[in-house]
């Protein structure tokens, strides 16, 4: 059956930090050591970097194949991930080289190029938006917090990963591409659905 026939489910892909002993990784930096962290790589749109990028580790401990670095906004993955990724939503992300601190093995900085406009504010658990009054004008008309956010799927179009306008700081993945990072077994994602009805609905691969 055509993808656009079936209601299609998406989830906020996350950094699963109950991992026992895992590792937390810092702001990434790029060629000229200058930060390369969130306030480039969570705007929802193509950017152009220095390479090649490296990202400290915050706290050692256990690898995983997906990481939240420069605290829970920037996404680094291996090898397998980008693979998957680049076959299954290339027009949706950027990958860019990484290397983490004194690891061989090769890494990859994920930058996501859609930004949907598709809160569904009814439906979410709660929405605030910045007011002129909050002293913040650049900010003005997006949203200040998001709880229990639930998205409309008729806005989303045909991205399978993004980030939400006006709350950047999720990123969002169709279920196609849930379903296929699951089945690799990849470590380090937690999934939370963000369409339906609300409620505690949360998944998260295998851990090996």
């Amino acid at each position: 059956m055509s993808r656009s026939l079936v209601a299609m489910r998406y989830f906020k892909l996350s950094d699963d930090m109950d991992i026992p002993g895992r590792w937390e990784l810092g702001t990434p930096t790029d060629a000229q050591g200058q930060d390369a962290g969130s306030w480039l790589f969570m705007r929802g749109e193509g950017v152009q970097v220095e390479g090649p990028l490296r990202v400290p580790i915050y706290q050692p401990g256990r690898s995983l194949d997906f990481s939240l670095a420069d605290a829970g906004a920037v996404p680094v993955v291996t090898a397998r991930v980008a693979t998957l990724l680049s076959s299954l939503a290339p027009h949706d992300v950027q990958l860019f080289p990484a290397e983490v601190d004194t690891r061989r093995e090769p890494y990859f900085l994920v930058n996501v190029t859609r930004l949907v406009r598709c809160i569904d504010d009814e439906a979410s658990e709660e929405v605030r938006y910045w007011k002129p009054e909050d002293g913040r004008p650049e900010k003005v008309g997006r949203y200040r917090a998001v709880a229990g956010m639930r998205i409309d799927p008729n806005k989303v179009g045909d991205a399978r990963v993004f980030r939400t306008w006006g709350w950047t700081i999720s990123l969002i993945v169709s279920q196609d591409i849930k379903d296929a990072l699951e089945r690799e077994a990849l470590t380090g994602m937690r999934f939370q659905e963000v369409t339906g009805v609300l409620g505690p609905r949360t998944s998260q691969p295998p851990r090996t």
